[in-house]
């Protein structure tokens, strides 16, 4: 099994492949991400390498093996998993889960996992609305549309969030626009594309472009 350490990489190389479908993922953008230093990552690229789970050519990127994207997602997986029971079963908020899920993600027990799964329902998205991969690495991408995408007279209910800061999200739910939560565009602002929106047919908010950005609604 892969150590902690190489987990966060496989799953951090898999979300930024996801991010930029298409191109292969440079080194100093997984430096940035994991907050560590160029030459660690070469030296961690290179061990990957050597067990099969990456593709790396050095000045060129990496891509994940099937075997590197399986273990990924498997992590993704654990990690979405604890965030749904953490909320449902202890009481967590949103905002709170995030690094706590972090580190459970990382126990290796496959029979843990797949009764937590069971005991949980069988979850199709966590509490950020956030597909859940199955144990076999299938991951359901769900047609949602972004709210920046939206113009005046179009409605939806909140569904996903992209940025999953505590910050944003203690926003959120400050603003009502917890998952659940129906809105509907009123108008579009032309200076800075903000919105004006009715929030549960009430209440009535200004939500910036960036806010925009970071939300996704059905319907």
């Amino acid at each position: 099994m892969p150590s902690y350490t190489e987990e966060n990489y496989l799953k951090a190389i898999f979300k930024l492949a996801e991010a930029e479908p298409g191109s292969e993922v440079s080194t100093n953008r997984i430096a940035e991400v994991l907050q560590t230093r160029a030459a660690s990552v070469t030296d961690m690229l290179r061990r990957l390498g050597e067990k099969g789970l990456l593709n790396y050519t050095r000045y060129r990127g990496v891509s994940l093996t099937p075997e590197g994207r399986r273990l990924a997602l498997l992590t993704i997986r654990k990690h979405r998993l604890w965030e749904v029971f953490l909320v449902q079963k202890l009481g967590f908020n949103w905002d709170e889960v995030h690094e706590v899920a972090e580190e459970m993600e990382h126990i290796q027990s496959p029979l843990l996992v797949r009764r937590l799964d069971e005991f949980l329902g069988f979850p199709q998205t966590d509490p950020h609305g956030d597909p859940i991969p199955t144990e076999e690495g299938a991951i359901l991408r769900p047609q949602n549309r972004l709210v920046a995408d939206l113009t005046p007279g179009d409605s939806g209910t909140v569904v996903a969030v992209k940025n999953t800061s505590a910050s944003f999200l203690q926003y959120l739910d400050k603003v009502g626009l917890c998952l659940g939560a129906h809105l509907e565009v009123l108008d579009k602002v032309s200076f800075d594309n903000s919105l004006e929106i009715k929030v549960n047919k009430q209440k009535t908010t200004l939500i910036s472009a960036e806010v925009s950005r970071n939300l996704f609604v059905t319907g």
